[in-house]
């Protein structure tokens, strides 16, 4: 499932049937002496999870998928990482979805929006161990079913693309990462990387609102700095902001 382009910078694929979560798997073979470059897909998950440990739920028919990577960068850079794995979803699900590609965008920081609903996420985690910065991306695309007990407009693939399977996505997603990656990782990549996401970004220039632990925050979305840090004007002016949950809109 995983192309030519992939196969050949060195990725390697691992398929299980059922785990608790891609996340954990990828953990494992780190700890157990994986060298990286290695995906790791499940059929179904039975613990997976999202940002801030949120339940992902995960049922057959969908891709579950990790990726470890060992030793990628530095780790203040590793945020980073998140911005090329969207940019790769986003050109995966594009190459899925033909003339409906038209209708995806991508929501800070890790989100895809197809019609302005979900249908896929990414978890970027770090570890640091014996003088090195290893990096697990997960993520979860809804290909065949969404869920339907969530708080924002959710949608799955196959809705818009008949066609669409976990070995297509999949098969996209590997060449995608691929060939991001390597813009990315050359000196000054977040450059075209950052300018790439901006062109697919959703609410750019919309008043937007972005939940933080000390509360909610208002403002017109800017932009992201050359860090990846979200761009926002407020009435009591500009904020960049590391991490947070954006919403559409000015909620009361």
């Amino acid at each position: 499932m995983l192309g030519e382009t992939a196969r050949a910078a060195g990725y390697r694929l691992i398929v299980r049937e059922e785990v608790g979560s891609t996340m954990e798997e990828a953990r494992r073979a780190l700890h157990q002496g994986e060298p990286g470059k290695l995906w790791i897909v499940a059929r179904s998950q039975n613990a997976g999870r999202g940002r801030h440990g949120r339940q992902w739920g995960s049922p057959p028919g969908n891709l579950y998928a990790s990726l470890l990577l060992t030793d990628p960068c530095e780790p203040a850079l590793a945020p980073q990482l998140g911005f090329v794995a969207g940019l790769a979803l986003h050109d995966a699900a594009a190459t899925v979805l033909g003339p409906a590609a038209d209708r995806l965008k991508l929501k800070w920081p890790n989100d895809l929006l197809l019609g302005g609903a979900k249908t896929s996420g990414l978890l970027l985690e770090g570890e640091s161990r014996a003088g090195r910065f290893d990096v697990i991306l997960g993520c979860g695309v809804n290909i065949v079913s969404c869920p339907s007990d969530t708080p924002y407009p959710v949608t799955f693939l196959k809705a818009e693309a008949p066609q669409a399977s976990v070995e297509a996505v999949l098969s996209a997603l590997g060449e995608a990462w691929t060939k991001r990656f390597a813009v990315w990782a050359q000196p000054g990549g977040f450059g075209p990387t950052r300018a790439a996401w901006l062109e697919r970004a959703a609410f750019l220039g919309e008043t937007i609102t972005i939940r933080l632990p000390e509360g909610p925050l208002n403002g017109r979305f800017a932009g992201i700095d050359p860090t990846g840090r979200l761009q926002l004007e407020t009435d009591g002016g500009s904020r960049l902001i590391d991490a947070g949950d954006l919403f559409f809109g000015n909620p009361a």
